[in-house]
């Protein structure tokens, strides 16, 4: 049997096992398994590895994936440079870690990006949040973070968020989990009745498919998309990673 995984807490929002649990009915992939491990502590990630001699890889979401990078054996150049993992590949007890956030973003985020959305604002501060910075970076768009409190000096609190801000950041990407499904009625706090058409929200959030954040931007006319495609993107690079020789 060849066991992939999925690592965070909770996990009742993430579609990762039935997204594989298809593809492995779907190809005939009879040996194959795909299994939740819902830590509510990272460092029982060393016993479940050294428990499961099938599991030969696994993703990581929230809120784990800075916190992996520890008990990483290797890592990627992008992973090195971001501080942020989403995929681990196990060899010989080994864990190898990558990102493909990364791709993931990048491939659904420029499906919708018109020439006038050239500063961004990322809502939230995690591992998702290091993969966007990464993108944006690499795309030539400038962005502001938006967090709870001030970590640097490229940060905002959602309390800063002005018309006039909003006027000229035209991006708004919510890395941050609210919204997600089993708590759908809850979105980030940011003065939506100044969003209009020009404005165009990305949500990393993909379950529900309309999230309260999106659907507020909708409401203003925005641009909007959620976070399907980019999760079918990365699961489909995790696959290549963990298949590979």
């Amino acid at each position: 049997m060849t066991l992939y995984g999925l690592i965070g807490y909770p996990l009742t929002h993430s579609l990762s096992k039935k997204y594989f649990e298809e593809k492995f009915q779907q190809e005939n992939l009879l040996s194959y398994q795909f299994q939740n491990f819902e830590l509510e502590n990272l460092e029982q990630i060393t016993e479940i590895v050294k428990n499961n001699s099938s599991l030969k890889g696994f993703a990581i979401t929230i809120p784990y994936k800075q916190a992996i990078i520890p008990y990483l054996h290797f890592a990627s150049k992008e992973v090195q440079q971001i501080q942020a993992c989403n995929c681990v590949k196990i060899i010989d007890g080994q864990l190898y870690g990558y990102n493909t956030d990364i791709i993931g973003f990048e491939k659904s985020f420029t499906e919708l990006l018109q020439p006038h959305h050239t500063k961004a604002l990322i809502l939230g501060a995690g591992g998702a949040a290091k993969a966007v910075q990464f993108v944006l970076k690499k795309l030539g768009i400038s962005f502001l973070n938006v967090s709870r409190k001030i970590i640097n000096e490229t940060t905002i609190t959602y309390e800063q968020i002005t018309k006039q801000i909003l006027k000229e950041y035209l991006i708004i990407i919510n890395t941050t989990p609210l919204g997600s499904y089993p708590n759908i009625d809850g979105c980030p706090i940011i003065p939506y009745h100044y969003l209009s058409s020009n404005h165009y929200l990305f949500d990393l959030v993909y379950n529900p498919t309309l999230t309260r954040f999106l659907q507020l931007g909708q409401q203003q006319k925005a641009i909007i998309k959620n976070g399907s495609d980019m999760l079918h993107i990365q699961a489909k690079e995790n696959w290549k990673i963990w298949e590979s020789s």
